[in-house]
């Protein structure tokens, strides 16, 4: 009963590596699952470690140390643009363009010292994960009681300035996979004009070369990160925010294009290059072998 049991178990897992390799969408799966594995595992070994020196924006340092390796397991390049713009004393606002959950790659990738981002409240009720966002400093955000938001909008304002804080912020407010970029919620611009301190834009280039929960697709690729120069808020008030907004929506808006307009003539000259290295070297007397080597390349 043992040899059989045993021989069933490894029959699984050589039908798991086969649809593995062979099959797009069950790789999809296992990659975003071993994904949240690796968030919730982690959350939960280093936890009571990181519990030790209690709610700190200092711990962001421990969640950016663990999250960075999957880079490297992933495959995903990340190249980063004008990062320089970042390195400036003081607090500061950085809002982001939100596309999936592969966005925390690049948060981490960027994030400079003492910087936290906001989070929706009910990522606060995920277990032990919720518990480690609390403990690293996250700010949450009760995103359906106006009021509240604008308590937190508020309270923030003054600690950045005490506390010397950084705050990232996606003002797109959810996931966007498919639009250039969503309308902006106005808290950031808010939050940034009360504290008086500077903007810093950061664009995301599409992931839609390797990535694509709606293709359900998953592979290696590069992703470029493009911080631009800050954004002034001196002297602005209140009845500044909505221009203010829009403002730096098209800029970001601008830079998104122009990186997706890079991303496609990559593609399309990948694409092109490819047909001509599967046939360099052949006669005109193989036709056949041509289409059948393209074929397993794509």
């Amino acid at each position: 009963m043992d040899v059989v049991l045993l021989h069933g178990l490894l029959l699984l897992v050589a039908l798991a590596v086969l649809l593995y390799w062979y099959n797009a969408t069950f790789r999809y799966f296992c990659k975003v699952a071993f994904f949240n594995c690796w968030i919730v595992t982690m959350a939960t070994v280093l936890s009571p470690f990181v519990a030790l020196r209690g709610r700190s924006v200092e711990n962001m340092k421990v969640l950016r140390a663990v999250i960075l390796p999957l880079k490297h397991f992933y495959g995903i390049k990340l190249q980063v643009q004008g990062s320089e713009h970042l390195n400036t004393e003081g607090p500061y606002v950085i809002v982001c363009n939100h596309q999936a959950s592969l966005d925390l790659l690049g948060m981490v990738e960027v994030i400079p010292d003492r910087c936290v981002p906001i989070a929706k409240k009910e990522l606060m009720y995920l277990g032990t994960v919720g518990w480690a966002c609390w403990l690293t400093g996250i700010i949450f955000i009760d995103r359906h009681r106006r009021e509240d938001a604008i308590d937190v909008i508020s309270q923030t304002a003054r600690t950045m300035r005490r506390e010397n804080l950084r705050v990232l912020v996606y003002p797109e407010g959810t996931r966007n996979p498919d639009k250039p970029m969503l309308p902006f919620k106005r808290g950031a611009f808010h939050l940034a004009v009360q504290a008086q301190v500077p903007i810093f834009p950061i664009v995301i280039s599409p992931y839609r070369d390797f990535y694509s929960s709606k293709d359900k697709k998953f592979t290696t690729g590069t992703c470029t990160i493009r911080v631009l120069p800050r954004v002034e808020t001196q002297g602005l008030s209140p009845k500044d925010v909505p221009e203010l907004t829009e403002m730096v929506r098209q800029t970001m808006v601008d830079a998104f294009a122009e990186m997706s307009a890079v991303c496609c003539e990559d593609q399309h000259a990948e694409q092109t290059l490819l047909p001509r290295s599967a046939g360099a070297g052949r006669g005109p007397g193989s036709p056949q072998r041509e289409q059948d080597t393209t074929g397993t390349s794509n």
